[in-house]
């Protein structure tokens, strides 16, 4: 009996992707009964069962089912070889179940309404719009830049902890929420992870752990990107699975605190954002455009330039590979390439504001 439903359970693994596949086709669904019903109820569940640990419980889950494989394939070496069927049943059957909670948990968030939808935003832009946007992004940087710091040839240092900046994003969240009422990642998770530097060799500043609704926080990155990057990982929390639209959802969150560091260091993550857009369409405008940057916005993003390269391995590009691979298999149709989506909603969102 045990055998059958062990087999029941890996073969149901089959039916689960072609259901998926299906409700992959109705969006508006997804975003109605899941990602504004559903979900709801379980990543506030998560974060208040989770939310108030110190520490990432989801990194030592983590941690525990390594060991637990090991072990396994330890205690199994004979009969995996003896016993090839039972064992992948029993490998199937795991994957399936785990399968099963990812998606009830959170993925069903990659196939809801693309986020410029469900704001109302447009998604398409001509380049004299993006020229435009830019412009405008680097009087507001510049004049925040300036207000920070002595002369414009200095970078700016966060005078904030690690966990201070994670409560001081919550007011970000609070501001933004008065306009899409949605957008509050309320009750509160944000550890940063005990697996830092392994994720920063593989190329990561945070995760969110679909299974524990924890937003995991790479503790060794430049302080300045601390701000945007905890907004870009509750903005996961909320339900935006697509790593596009968290960048856009988190440096809005950024933008609308009323911290004047938080501030800059979102309006100066769209306009890098904008900048290498514009490079890839006219390096002519994009020379220009950079020579009205002040020096010491440059130095901040150098900052983080020197920081990622300084842990590059030849390991690095696999892992973004798998990354970029899973995005694919997730809705994401350009991988980690769709990133670049993040500047058609920052041109159009920006665009609008600036007309007001």
């Amino acid at each position: 009996m045990f055998k059958n439903s062990k087999t029941i359970v890996a073969l149901s693994i089959i039916p689960q992707v072609i259901c998926i596949k299906i409700i992959a086709n109705f969006p508006e669904y997804i975003e109605t009964v899941y990602s504004n019903g559903i979900y709801k109820f379980i990543s506030n569940a998560l974060r208040y069962v989770f939310g108030w640990i110190p520490f990432s419980l989801g990194d030592v889950f983590y941690t525990i089912a390594v060991f637990m494989m090991i072990r396994w394939l330890i205690l199994n070496r004979k009969r995996i070889l003896k016993d090839t069927k039972n064992c992948i049943i029993d490998v199937l059957a795991l994957v399936s179940i785990i399968y099963f909670a990812f998606h009830i948990f959170w993925a069903f968030n990659y196939y809801r309404l693309p986020v410029h939808q469900s704001l109302n935003i447009q998604n398409t832009y001509s380049t004299e719009q993006l020229i435009r946007v830019t412009e405008n992004l680097i009087d507001i940087s510049n004049t925040k830049h300036n207000s920070l710091v002595d002369n414009d040839s200095l970078k700016v240092e966060m005078p904030y902890s690690k966990e201070e900046m994670i409560r001081l994003t919550e007011n970000g969240y609070y501001n933004l929420s008065q306009k899409y009422t949605h957008l509050n990642p309320n009750p509160e998770s944000t550890k940063t992870s005990i697996y830092s530097l392994p994720l920063t060799y593989m190329g990561f500043s945070g995760y969110l752990n679909p299974f524990t609704n924890e937003s995991q926080i790479d503790g060794l990155i430049p302080m300045y990107k601390f701000p945007t990057t905890i907004a870009h990982e509750q903005a996961h929390q909320i339900g935006y699975a697509a790593e596009n639209e968290a960048n856009f959802i988190g440096c809005l969150a950024t933008i609308h605190n009323d911290d004047k560091y938080f501030k800059y260091c979102g309006n100066i993550f769209a306009l890098r954002h904008c900048l290498s857009e514009v490079y890839r369409r006219d390096t002519d405008s994009y020379e220009k455009l950079l020579a009205q940057v002040n020096p010491g916005i440059l130095a901040n993003y150098q900052e983080s330039y020197d920081f990622w390269t300084s842990y590059k391995n030849p390991l690095e590009p696999i892992f973004k590979e798998f990354y970029s691979n899973f995005l694919k298999a997730n809705n994401q149709e350009k991988g980690i390439e769709s990133y670049s989506y993040a500047v058609a909603l920052f041109v159009n969102y920006f665009d609008i504001e600036n007309s007001k």
